[in-house]
């Protein structure tokens, strides 16, 4: 069985589950798993009108509430859902069939904004990190073996990065995989924060990333005004 682990906070804003949840439960021989981070904006609420399993977190962390939706997934092959990414039902169905030819990877990045610069991004995500240094974000919805996870253990739980922390523990086992499906995924944060604007910053962060910068500040400068994944006290240093 294929288990969908999608990690909420505050998702009602952003349109998206509206357009993930009523696909996925229509899919056969799926568990969904939602874990809310005490959203309060009605998307617990929204989540009980469909029949998934729901989890509810005091942290805003999202590496915890992967973790906590991993620790109680019951399938042998876990897809990690991006909230704010719309994957390919013939993508999942695929995966569901023929999760035994795989071990980890991910699905293929597109935004859903039509922008050069972020056709970029995706073909410099897809080809070069997804495909040549087996690095995954969530927004590729990453899927890995529940026995690779326990093995592995519990993705660090740090506020940012966790995906990529992730992909180089897994990648130490084996290559990840890109499967030919879309994960469509929100270009919110580049229209709120301007393309140009939010690409630079992006890069800054990963700089950042790489020098070893305190995972605290880094998230809250990536939420700063946007507050996506995590919410941070104006009064915090």
């Amino acid at each position: 069985m294929l288990s969908i682990i999608i990690p909420t906070f505050n998702e009602m804003r952003n349109g998206y589950l509206n357009k993930i949840l009523p696909g996925l439960v229509q899919i056969d021989g799926l568990e969904i798993i939602a874990v809310d981070s005490k959203s309060d904006d009605g998307t617990f609420e929204y989540l009980k009108k469909f029949p998934i399993k729901i989890y509810q977190l005091e942290t805003t962390s999202r590496a915890a509430r992967l973790n906590l939706g991993i620790e109680n997934a019951t399938g042998s092959m876990l897809i990690l859902h991006h909230p704010r990414t719309v994957l390919e039902m013939k993508g999942i169905k695929y995966l569901r069939d023929n999760e035994e030819a795989y071990y980890w990877g991910g699905f293929t990045h597109k935004f859903d904004l039509d922008h050069s610069l972020l056709k970029f991004t995706s073909w410099y995500s897809n080809v070069v990190r997804a495909d040549r240094r087996s690095i995954f974000y969530l927004d590729h919805c990453i899927f890995v073996r529940k026995e690779l996870m326990e093995q592995v253990g519990p993705i660090p739980e740090v506020d940012i990065f966790e995906d990529t922390e992730l992909s180089k523990i897994l990648k130490k086992i084996c290559e990840g995989y890109r499967l030919d499906y879309y994960a469509l995924t929100s270009a919110i944060r580049f229209e709120r924060n301007g393309v140009f604007k939010h690409a630079l910053k992006n890069q800054l962060l990963k700089w950042k990333y790489y020098l070893n910068t305190d995972h605290k500040k880094m998230n809250k400068d990536y939420e700063q005004k946007v507050a996506l994944n995590a919410r941070y006290d104006s009064r915090e240093d």
